[in-house]
């Protein structure tokens, strides 16, 4: 639930609050920078929010319980904010970000919608497109290598030590001892069950040892 300061409360319910976005990115090297959808720069908390960027809210996407939320905003590529050569450069990936909701008449009054960090950014005609990410998605990321019958080494890479010009690979095990004769850096687990061993019983004839199936 937000924190809406009473007054800001009050003149929303009469229709008296002046409203607009307000957005603090902070960079990983401490570089802070603010931008605002205003039509004038804003001061907030001591920060200037530069109007002329041309910074607007893109589509949000959010959800009850443990969903990760995502948020989009796009704006101006100038030498006095977010530079072309700074995108290019990666300085903004992975800043933190704030979204707030200020009154513009009565700057101290705001209430924040929603942070989380820069996941993406990227340039098209002058502009730049970015894509910010919700304080769970880290939750959503795989860390370390997950259980699977297909290899997760690249073809060619240090892992899987096969010459890969002008060779493709599907990553099966059968692919990888057959085509490749390389099952010995085989990285993936052949024999981890289907969905069809939740079905499987014992047939008549059949050798039910306990052994491999392959």
């Amino acid at each position: 639930m937000r924190d809406i300061p009473d007054e800001m409360a009050a003149r929303i319910e009469s229709g008296a609050a002046r409203l607009c976005h307000v957005w603090r990115l902070e960079r990983a090297d401490g570089a802070v920078t603010g931008f605002t959808d205003h039509d004038r720069d804003l001061v907030v908390d001591g920060l200037v929010c530069r109007a002329g960027s041309g910074w607007t809210a893109g589509a949000a996407e959010s959800a009850v319980g443990l969903a990760a939320g995502a948020v989009s905003a796009a704006g101006a590529l100038d030498e006095a904010a977010i530079t072309e050569a700074d995108v290019a450069a990666g300085l903004f990936d992975g800043a933190k970000v704030e979204l707030w909701r200020v009154d513009w008449s009565e700057p101290s009054l705001k209430v924040r919608l929603w942070a989380g960090t820069l996941a993406r950014i990227r340039r098209e005609e002058g502009r730049f497109l970015a894509d910010l990410e919700g304080p769970l998605a880290k939750l959503e990321r795989v860390v370390g290598r997950t259980y699977g019958r297909m290899c997760d080494a690249r073809l060619g890479d240090e892992r899987c030590g096969i010459a890969a010009a002008g060779r493709r690979c599907d990553k099966r095990w059968e692919t990888c001892v057959g085509t490749f004769g390389n099952g010995v850096n085989f990285r993936g687990f052949a024999d981890v069950p289907g969905d069809d061993f939740l079905t499987a019983y014992p047939a008549g004839g059949a050798r039910n040892d306990g052994g491999s199936r392959r």
